[in-house]
């Protein structure tokens, strides 16, 4: 059974799809902790802003640094943000990773589109 997402703000469809919902036992590097994320979205239905921050962040053991760059995902009616872009997806190659030690930030990956629980309710169930 799969859920229809919409902005908590304005109520507008945001046309999320659950069936493009990653399972929740799906580790991140980011982490997964209050938030939907999905694979694919319908990018007419957002707004995205570029951030590039020069502070430290951590969101995980596997996830700090000094400089955070990620994509913010707006709601297209209301500019209420409802998520984020993150690269930590899964690896879109095979490679073993830098010197065999596993996928790293060196290995392309495919976006996360991960969205604030609270930012979204759910319009219907199909």
């Amino acid at each position: 059974m799969a859920a229809v997402y919409s902005c908590r703000e304005c109520g507008t469809n945001l046309n999320l799809d659950g069936n493009h919902l990653f399972p929740p036992h799906f580790i991140f590097d980011a982490g997964n902790k209050g938030t939907l994320s999905f694979s694919s979205i319908d990018a007419t239905k957002f707004r995205f802003e570029k951030e590039d921050k020069i502070r430290p962040f951590f969101e995980t053991i596997d996830y700090w640094g000094i400089q955070r760059k990620r994509t913010k995902i707006k709601c297209n009616s209301c500019g209420r943000l409802v998520g984020y872009i993150y690269d930590d997806g899964p690896p879109l190659t095979d490679s073993p990773g830098q010197l065999h030690f596993g996928p790293s930030q060196v290995i392309p990956r495919a976006p996360r589109y991960r969205f604030k629980i609270k930012g979204l309710q759910i319009a219907s169930q199909t």
